[in-house]
């Protein structure tokens, strides 16, 4: 399963050393790179990625402030060139700590750590609607409808509809079967019937292919 990866960073050297070491690691994904903290968060608020490699010294607003303000944070892997910040960044949950300067083996270390948790198999999720919970198996949801706080999962002949948000959903899923492919749908790939013009059909259902989103989707079958 690929890992998607976000680089936010002030300093272009340390870009270009990521962007580097990311290349040489079959599974990761860079999908984008963000000079500060107030870059990224306009980035996230239409985006999801599984990881990303944050900065803690930077201006404006720092990368421990701007993890903290994340709802639903993907994997962070903080990288610096202070030492004093290790401490704080593993108090929020980081997968691991880079100090700058740091060797593409060590590199290695702190990605594996990361693949290793995406790579744990999600056969199911619990979803919260008409006063109970469902346990729902993944392969059975055939779609998911983002409705402003809410969503709609699609499964073969009923849906569910639960108070949570589209991104929230798609950060628990494997984002390798279930793409984005509008700003309020997100589909299973496993279960497309076919693509007509800017529609994915589903079951019979006809689901918009936002422009924003085509291209990536059709990339998922090197179309």
């Amino acid at each position: 399963m690929n890992v998607s990866c976000l680089i936010i960073d002030d300093e272009p050297s340390s870009q270009n050393v990521l962007k580097s070491f990311i290349q040489k690691i079959e599974y990761l994904e860079l999908v984008h790179v963000c000079n500060n903290a107030l870059e990224a968060l306009e980035y996230l608020k239409n985006n999801t990625v599984d990881l990303v490699f944050l900065d803690i010294n930077m201006p404006q607003l720092s990368g421990i402030d701007f993890y903290k303000s994340l709802k639903n944070p993907p994997k962070v892997i903080f990288t610096t060139a202070y030492s004093a910040h290790a401490l704080e960044g593993f108090e929020v949950d980081a997968t691991d700590y880079l100090l700058k300067p740091f060797s593409f083996q060590r590199f290695i270390k702190a990605v594996t750590k990361v693949k290793d948790l995406n790579d744990v198999k999600i056969d199911y999720i619990i979803v919260k609607a008409d006063k109970k919970l469902h346990q729902i198996k993944i392969e059975d949801i055939y779609f998911i409808e983002g409705l402003g706080d809410y969503i709609k999962v699609h499964l073969k002949n009923s849906f569910l509809v639960t108070y949570k948000s589209l991104k929230m959903m798609h950060n628990s899923l494997p984002k390798s079967i279930f793409i984005k492919v509008h700003k309020s749908f997100i589909i299973n790939k496993n279960k497309l019937d076919y693509i007509e013009g800017n529609l994915a059909i589903i079951n019979t259902n006809k689901i918009p292919l936002g422009q924003k989103y085509k291209q990536e989707f059709l990339d998922h079958f090197n179309v």
